[in-house]
């Protein structure tokens, strides 16, 4: 077992604070590198307080030096006091390109692209009917894509995971899914609905294994309190059965994951490394947030680093052209609540420090 001081991190920065430019707080994180260098760093800008139900909009920051100066945001989308959610980026096949994916009030989904590192993008172009496809087979009230980043299959394939609910506000019960493209995006369809036998699934993140599958781990609310996760030879179809996964406790949060591009490419994972056996399938408080390694495909996790051992909850990560790893997650709290983030921070672990 491997385990590093956090002193041996590079000094953090807050790339996003509570209160800035009038937002009340800033929330769910996102962050890829695109093929030219460029980082790009997302997040929700909430104006009315920590609530997923509130006048939110999207944000951007860009770096052009490997995540060591970043740009001042700018707002994505505004849609007036209108809840915009769930942002997720995909690096596209061109080396500045780079596709955007977002929901409006839980209800309607976009895509829109750029071909500029991300200083511009396309006008929305609405994909909900990828999601009215299922009607007959799950009739949500709720659609979510992401959070954090999707990926690009080497063989071309977009792919972002989802989820579906029917509990309106309360977003439970939920199914998950993946929501992908053949064609860079000018068309969308919804995959294979998993549910059985996890409680309330969401959230999950997805990876393209070496050997060519495609690997979801998923959040749910199972008294189990683990991560779970299952596999796919197209990452759109004949899953597994989802297996919970014994070295990844299960706060009920959101997590991260990436294949690491280096030595024998292992998967990293991050997320709260903590739960409260008196809370099983209620949420455990979100603190601990831990860097996980995997050689052999996500059947077994080991800790390598403790990022921060404070309130942390939701991440997202990205390697450098270095090979450090870039981490991005919701830092501290405000009044006692865990929800109201104090800032999105932004860690680098040098390559020398993750095993591969």
């Amino acid at each position: 077992m491997l385990w590093f001081s956090a002193a041996l991190l590079v000094a953090g920065l807050d790339l996003f604070e509570a209160g800035q430019s009038g937002y009340s707080t800033f929330r769910i994180p996102g962050l890829v590198r695109l093929r030219d260098g460029t980082m790009l760093a997302y997040a929700e800008a909430r104006r009315d307080g920590p609530g997923d139900w509130a006048d939110i909009d999207l944000v951007l920051r860009r770096s052009l030096d490997e995540g060591a100066t970043w740009s001042p945001f700018s707002v994505l989308v505004d849609a007036g006091k209108d809840t915009v959610n769930n942002i997720v980026a995909i690096p596209g096949r061109g080396k500045r390109d780079v596709h955007l994916l977002y929901c409006v009030n839980y209800a309607r989904a976009y895509h829109r692209l750029s071909r500029d590192s991300g200083k511009t993008f396309s006008p929305p172009v609405e994909i909900t009917s990828a999601f009215e496809a299922v009607r007959g087979q799950y009739n949500w009230n709720v659609i979510a894509t992401g959070p954090g980043h999707g990926v690009r299959l080497r063989r071309g394939r977009l792919i972002v995971p989802v989820w579906l609910s029917t509990g309106g506000r309360a977003h439970r019960p939920s199914v998950i899914s993946t929501l992908v493209s053949d064609d860079e995006g000018r068309h969308w369809r919804l995959g294979a609905i998993l549910e059985a036998p996890l409680r309330n699934p969401s959230e999950a993140m997805v990876a393209e294994l070496p050997s060519g599958q495609v690997l979801l781990n998923i959040r749910s609310e199972s008294v189990e309190q683990r991560r779970a996760q299952a596999i796919s030879p197209d990452g759109f179809s004949n899953w597994s059965r989802p297996a919970f996964v014994d070295g990844l406790k299960e706060p009920i949060c959101m997590a991260s994951l990436i294949l690491y591009p280096r030595g024998n490419r292992p998967l990293l994972f991050t997320n709260p490394d903590f739960v409260d056996p008196s809370r099983a399938g209620r949420g455990s408080e979100r603190r601990n947030l831990t860097l996980q390694v995997s050689d052999d495909e996500g059947r077994h996790w080991r800790p390598v680093q403790v990022i921060d051992p404070g309130i942390s909850a939701y991440s997202d990560m990205a390697v450098d052209s270095r090979g450090d790893l870039l981490v991005l997650y919701e830092k501290g709290s405000r009044n006692g609540n865990m929800y109201f983030t104090e800032s999105l921070r932004l860690e680098r672990i040098p390559a020398k420090l993750i095993p591969h």
